[in-house]
């Protein structure tokens, strides 16, 4: 009987069932140093791409290979703990795989498992269309495992990649513990009614499509990464010229993280007027903080139904914006882009669409009613964007850090224009800046035209108007560049 670790505790495996050393592993990918089995090579060498299939647990652990027509079986020394039940998985069903491994001192070390085939009574397994590397990407994504399931938790199963009601059963006796302990029972019981004969069709359809949502999603632990502020500020310059206070206030909130390996306790709330680069930054931010985001138009939503989903006693019932975000994302850490904060009040009737963004900022879990699901939020940071501060209600505010921009000066702007604007369009469209010349009265007359806006948006469509006639006159025109004036700029915007 063999004895392993499991985080802090000690297990024994069941005799006829693990009889090979499994330890704990973090690594997010695996080489010959560092290789996610060893087999025994003490009585010959393998290849280094071997072909064979594990072998049923109940029969010992080991693996038998195909060698010339003829199968030989080796014992497996030691397993990452991640991993254990997708072996064990592979061996009870039957799948021919491909070992990518090199002989070691210790054994045969094999860092990648690729499948060939898989049949079980003559029938395709959800081995098909990449279901293996998927299952091999989530489980290096994954961090070592906690104590087993019992036995009776675990669920027997009965064809794409977890859609299917097959690879729903296989993801979930393969690699069920890396979710959350109560996503595991949720979907486990979910699949019982996606199995049930005793329900109608819609409801094992939808109890399926639940399923395969949830399952989508990495649920990944949250701790976070140190940022490097240099790099922060680099990012930040890319996207937003000047402002200088507000990036400093910016990388001061997120910084945080340094010392706590934790996001920050409120999210960023950036209120200006249109076109100041509030989207830009909260794009900047997410890149930084190397996380997946995803946006919530409050414009668009009137109904508190839009951002929570139906109930599924509807035929036509479906989850809400913010758990697709979630299953978009593929993540439970994101960074959530909430545009237009100030219109988030606007709802029909009593109901209002930002009692349900309160639930959601306060990082206590969020529910949709299609999923029936409490969904962990602590990895979720929210940015949102607003023109009109006094429209915000009090308790949202409080949820926010509050970072106010300012409009941009004239001199800003050109600036803007002439360095930034203006090259990315001239690049974009193929033409050398020696090709079209602005010249300073046709700067202060572009400035001019847009005295009375905020932002910077209509400069920038100025530079693409611009750069397009500049083009239009050296290909139809036959001209070698174009110097603007004044007069033809007014000409021009007009």
């Amino acid at each position: 009987m063999a004895v392993f670790d499991f985080g802090n505790e000690i297990k024994e495996a069941k005799d006829g069932i693990v009889d090979f050393d499994v330890f704990d592993s973090d690594r997010r990918d695996a080489d010959y140093n560092n290789p996610i089995l060893v087999i025994d090579n003490s009585k010959r060498e393998w290849a280094h791409h071997s072909e064979g299939m594990f072998v049923s647990p109940y029969k010992g652990s080991g693996f038998e290979f195909r060698v010339e027509g003829t199968v030989e079986k080796a014992d497996i020394i030691r397993a990452d703990s991640r991993f254990v039940n997708l072996f064990k998985w592979l061996g009870e069903n039957h799948i021919e795989v491909l070992l990518s491994g090199r002989n070691t001192d210790e054994g045969y070390a094999v860092y990648k498992i690729r499948e060939t085939g898989a049949t079980v009574r003559g029938a395709k397994l959800s081995a098909q269309d990449g279901f293996l590397q998927f299952m091999m990407e989530r489980l290096f994504l994954s961090d070592p495992p906690g104590p087993e399931l019992s036995e009776e938790d675990d669920i027997e199963g009965d064809g794409m990649k977890l859609t299917s009601v097959q690879s729903i059963t296989d993801f979930l006796t393969c690699a069920g513990r890396t979710l959350p302990d109560n996503i595991n029972q949720w979907a486990r019981r979910n699949l019982a009614v996606a199995k049930s004969s005793e329900v109608t069709p819609e409801e094992r359809r939808h109890a399926q499509r639940a399923i395969s949502m949830m399952l989508s999603i990495q649920w990944k632990n949250n701790y976070f990464e140190s940022i490097d502020p240099v790099e922060a500020r680099r990012i930040l310059d890319e996207e937003l010229y000047g402002m200088e206070s507000v990036k400093q206030r910016i990388i001061e909130t997120i910084i945080q993280i340094n010392r706590t390996h934790t996001l920050p306790a409120y999210g960023l709330l950036l209120i200006g007027p249109a076109g100041t680069g509030k989207s830009q930054i909260a794009y900047a931010v997410a890149r930084i903080l190397k996380m997946p985001w995803a946006i919530l138009e409050m414009s668009s939503i009137n109904d508190p139904e839009q951002l929570t989903g139906s109930s599924r006693i509807y035929s036509n019932a479906k989850p809400g914006l913010i758990m697709e975000s979630f299953a978009e994302a593929e993540s439970s850490n994101l960074v959530f882009i909430i545009n237009e904060l100030d219109k988030a009040a606007s709802g029909k009737g009593n109901a209002n669409p930002a009692d349900v963004l309160l639930t959601l900022l306060d990082n206590l879990g969020f529910t949709d009613n299609y999923i029936e699901c409490n969904i962990p939020t602590t990895g979720v940071y929210p940015i949102a964007t607003a023109n009109d501060k006094s429209a915000i209600s009090a308790p949202l505010m409080s949820r926010f850090a509050v970072i106010e921009l300012p409009d941009y000066t004239v001199e800003e702007k050109k600036v803007i224009f002439t360095d930034y604007a203006m090259p990315k369009v001239l690049k974009r469209i193929g033409l050398r800046q020696e090709e079209c010349v602005i010249g300073d009265d046709a700067l202060d007359e572009i400035m001019s035209q847009y005295s009375d806006t905020s932002g910077i948006r209509d400069i920038e469509q100025a530079a693409e108007h611009i750069a397009a006639n500049a083009l239009y006159q050296i290909e139809a025109e036959g001209k070698t560049k174009v110097e603007f004036t004044a007069q033809m700029i007014r000409e021009l915007l007009a």
